[in-house]
C-alpha cells in the first residue's frame, strides 16, 4: 500500500542526519542499502500478523556507502509479511485500521522532524 500525501515525497537530506531521525522514529536501516538507495523499515504488529512500514530513499548526491551522500525520499510503503514468501506491498491487501493509523502516525512525527532541518 503506497501511503501517499505524507509531505516527504522529493524531500532531499543528508544521509547522516536522516539516519539519526529515523533512528529516534524507530525506522532501521540496518543492512539494507546499496550505493544508489536506502531503505527504512518498522516492523508493526497486530493479530498474530505482520506488517513492515517501509521508507525508502535514493541518492541524489554522492553515494550511500561513502562518508557523504545527500538522498532524496519516495512515497513511503506499508506491506504485508508472508513467511516464508516476504512481503507483499500490493493494492489488494488488506491492513488492520489500527496498523494504517500507527504508519500514518509515525510518518507524520518523520514529516515533523524533517521539517526542522529542512
Amino acid at each position: 500500500m503506497r501511503m501517499e500525501d505524507t509531505g516527504l515525497e522529493g524531500i532531499t537530506i543528508d544521509l547522516s542526519r536522516l539516519d539519526e531521525i529515523m533512528d529516534e522514529i524507530g525506522l532501521v536501516r540496518a543492512g539494507q542499502w546499496d550505493y544508489e538507495r536506502a531503505t527504512y523499515d518498522r516492523k508493526i504488529e497486530a493479530k498474530d500478523e505482520v506488517f513492515y512500514l517501509r521508507v525508502q530513499a535514493f541518492a541524489v548526491e554522492g553515494d550511500i556507502g561513502g562518508r557523504h551522500a545527500v538522498v532524496k525520499l519516495i512515497t513511503p510503503l506499508l506491506g504485508k509479511h508472508y513467511y516464508p514468501h516476504g512481503v507483499e506491498y500490493g493494492e489488494g491487501e488488506e491492513f488492520p485500521p489500527a496498523v494504517v493509523n500507527t504508519s500514518k502516525n509515525l510518518l507524520k512525527q518523520l514529516s515533523e522532524e524533517l521539517k526542522k532541518v529542512q
